[in-house]
């Protein structure tokens, strides 16, 4: 009750532009992950794609997405946001509608190209602009930017809980109907986008598209601050990757991964604002992305710990459930302090540039380092090692956090 009221506070003195932003992203979630997690069956199972076809679908999607963020970011800052954000909006609606279509390879592959494309070209419009309010907010002093940015994450994250129920409840009927659902949600959110979302914003100065690059690419604390974001998403990505495997062998299936799932979305809606507002007032940006890292790591080492004693069963998932909780306070720790540092660190009029560049770096860090703890896993070393080695990657990055934040 103390979460709720605190967040419906928090609401009521936005800005209509920032409610309309942060529902924005909650609407964005829900229609995407009312799809996402049904794909990879549908292809496998209904179409009768090969496993590593199916994979490779998958990694195309993430490539089109995350690795043309920058060019999204790019985009926004010449164009403002709201011609990125309807036409981001209009692509993802043609490209569920097609998937829900799409029966042979080169349909699945060319609709998933157009839903990954679709979420570069909104996404860092939405979350630079988001940014950009709450700098703007802190400054006028009506409140410090990282509570805004963690409510931002507060509605993605219940977006990711609320869109598989929503896509669960469809599958009854086929996954057409579910591809259909998921672009019905960017329906709505392209029509209210283009009733409520202005055509100027003020102070977001246009720019050109040209000459941005080569100060981001000179930008030494930027380069770090992505480099240890990215240590943080190769760790988060182990929920998909290392945490599996760990269920298998404890349980010898992987149903129990849905409950901690569910586990961690829960923990991020329902204490992300606790979380922010008792370390925001406490902690610099620097220290608040340090603790988180640490926490991250003290994750994977408590798995680490448990590995030697064998153990199988139910109670066998408690290092993964410990594993999931510290991960997520973490997240809870990094992900606002990290967007929160980037207007410090961007140059004027190119934040969604920066925006779109810290995911398609941190997106380059996981791509290769998942390649890397693919093999890791698969090496035969003894259980306790791989997930030493993963503690040790967020333990690093700490350090190459910048040393001289511009605030506190």
């Amino acid at each position: 009750m103390t979460t709720l009221t605190a967040r419906g506070a928090t609401e009521s003195r936005l800005p209509p532009l920032l409610r309309l932003l942060i529902l924005t992203q909650l609407a964005f979630n829900i229609g995407f992950f009312a799809v996402l997690p049904f794909l990879a069956e549908h292809l496998g199972d209904t179409i009768g794609m090969a496993g590593w076809l199916v994979g490779f679908v998958l990694g195309l999607r993430t490539f089109s997405q995350q690795g043309l963020f920058v060019v999204g970011g790019a985009l926004a800052d010449r164009y403002g946001i709201r011609p990125v954000v309807l036409a981001g909006c209009a692509l993802r609606i043609a490209g569920f509608g097609w998937l829900g279509y799409a029966d042979q390879a080169w349909a699945v592959i060319g609709a998933v190209l157009l839903i990954g494309f679709a979420a570069a070209l909104f996404s860092p419009a939405v979350e630079s602009e988001v940014a950009r309010q709450a700098v703007v907010r802190e400054e006028s002093g009506d409140g410090s930017r990282t509570r805004v940015l963690a409510l931002f994450t507060v509605a993605g994250q219940a977006g990711a809980f609320v869109g598989p129920l929503l896509g669960a409840l469809l599958l009854s009927a086929d996954f057409r109907a579910v591809c259909l659902a998921g672009a019905g949600v960017f329906v709505l959110v392209l029509a209210g986008h283009a009733r409520l979302l202005p055509q100027r914003i003020p102070g977001r100065e246009r720019v050109r598209v040209r000459g941005g690059l080569g100060p981001l690419l000179r930008n030494r604390r930027f380069l770090a601050l992505c480099c240890a974001y990215g240590a943080y998403l190769l760790a988060y990505n182990q929920l998909y990757l290392a945490l599996p495997a760990e269920v298998e062998r404890a349980t010898g299936s992987q149903a129990p991964l849905a409950w901690l799932f569910a586990l961690s979305s829960l923990l991020v809606v329902t204490a992300q604002l606790p979380v922010t507002g008792q370390v925001g007032a406490r902690l610099s940006l620097r220290r608040s992305m340090a603790a988180g890292l640490a926490l991250i790591a003290t994750g994977f080492a408590v798995v680490a710990a448990a590995l030697p004693a064998g153990r199988t069963g139910t109670a066998a998932l408690l290092p993964a459930a410990g594993f999931v909780v510290l991960l997520t306070l973490g997240q809870m720790l990094v992900a606002p302090a990290a967007r929160a540092w980037l207007p410090d660190l961007a140059a004027d009029g190119r934040l969604g540039l920066y925006t779109g560049a810290l995911s398609s770096v941190s997106g380059l860090v996981v791509l290769l380092g998942s390649a890397a703890t693919g093999t890791l896993l698969d090496t035969g070393l003894p259980a306790p090692v791989p997930w030493l080695l993963l503690a040790a990657v967020p333990a690093a990055a700490i350090a190459l956090l910048p040393r001289d934040p511009a605030r506190a």
